[in-house]
């Protein structure tokens, strides 16, 4: 079935895509791989690591659906000194298709990083700006004058806020943050909206040391709330690691969600790793997603290094 002018059935059939995929009711896209780009959706995790990290990551939706949509996410952060304190930036920019619709966000992120209880707590914020459009010229709806539905395309943007908290100690780490602050309303047009509701994210996870040097074990978990859907991500990874080799696996169980799996590795510096996510409900195991994500750290000189640096717990 193809989808490149949207038909009345095909246009049902879209609505019915949304309709299975709660997590889409909350406007910001879920990644398995949460735990490599937490500042995709916290802003205090950034200038965690030493090193600039750059990530990236493409995730394809409805499996086996043409014009399912997809969703690209980037976004690179660093550490640097100012005197004794330690700060973190960090820029990150988002498009999320899915049919006619496009939501896109570029955002500036800053950290401020300090130690406390044996531990380093940090505090973030970041300035969003959020593009919200309608492709309304590939509705082929049979009925032209139809007011329920745009036939041409539209687009408005908005200025939008983001903060964060985020504490790590030695092997484990919880972070609680807030997107969409302003709860904006991106005009489309004259008279259409797109309201954008407040998301708010807890995120934790702990490094298990095993009898073996080489093995940990990690658990991690995202909880989301809108004010009216909830989403809970579990996470197991265990990760093999000698010297500057790494690879892992696991699982991610979205309760009432879905279910998926990963695999992947770093090798030279550059981190690569692929997953499958099926939903549990609705759709089926069949018209789940794929994720594939880079991520590539690049040691930097900016200020002092030593006892004030701390190891991010991701990469341990």
């Amino acid at each position: 079935m193809h989808f490149t002018r949207f038909s009345p059935l095909g246009l049902c059939l879209l609505l019915c895509l949304f309709a299975v995929l709660p997590l889409r009711a909350q406007q910001d896209p879920a990644f398995v791989h949460y735990w490599l780009m937490e500042p995709q959706f916290n802003p205090a995790t950034v200038g965690r690591a030493p090193e600039l990290t750059i990530n990236a990551a493409v995730q394809t939706h409805a499996a086996g659906y043409d014009d399912g949509g997809s969703t690209i996410y980037a976004g690179a952060d660093m550490a640097f000194r100012l005197g004794k304190s330690r700060h973190g930036v960090g820029v990150t920019f988002m498009n999320d298709a899915f049919g006619l619709f496009s939501h896109k966000r570029f955002a500036l992120q800053y950290a401020y990083h300090f130690k406390l209880w044996g531990g380093q707590l940090s505090i973030g914020a970041q300035a969003d700006m959020l593009n919200e459009s309608i492709t309304g010229s590939k509705a082929d709806l049979g009925e032209a004058n139809d007011p329920a539905f745009p036939t041409t395309d539209l687009s408005g943007s908005k200025f939008d806020l983001s903060a964060g908290i985020y504490y790590h100690h030695k092997s484990w780490y919880v972070g609680l943050a807030s997107q969409h602050l302003t709860a904006p309303t991106v005009m489309l047009g004259e008279t259409n909206q797109f309201s954008v509701k407040r998301l708010y994210n807890l995120t934790a996870g702990y490094n298990i040391r095993t009898k073996s040097p080489f093995f940990t074990i990690s658990p991690t978990m995202l909880l989301r709330y809108d004010g009216s859907a909830f989403r809970a991500d579990i996470t197991a990874r265990l990760q093999y690691q000698h010297e500057k080799k790494r690879l892992y696996g696991g699982v991610n169980y979205a309760p009432q969600h879905s279910v998926a799996l990963f695999v992947g590795g770093m090798f030279h510096g550059v981190d690569l790793s692929y997953s499958y996510e099926a939903n549990t409900s609705g759709m089926g195991f069949g018209a789940g997603q794929h994720e594939v994500t880079l991520g590539y750290r690049l040691e930097l000189n900016l200020g002092k290094k030593g006892r004030n640096l701390h190891r991010s717990v991701r990469y341990l």
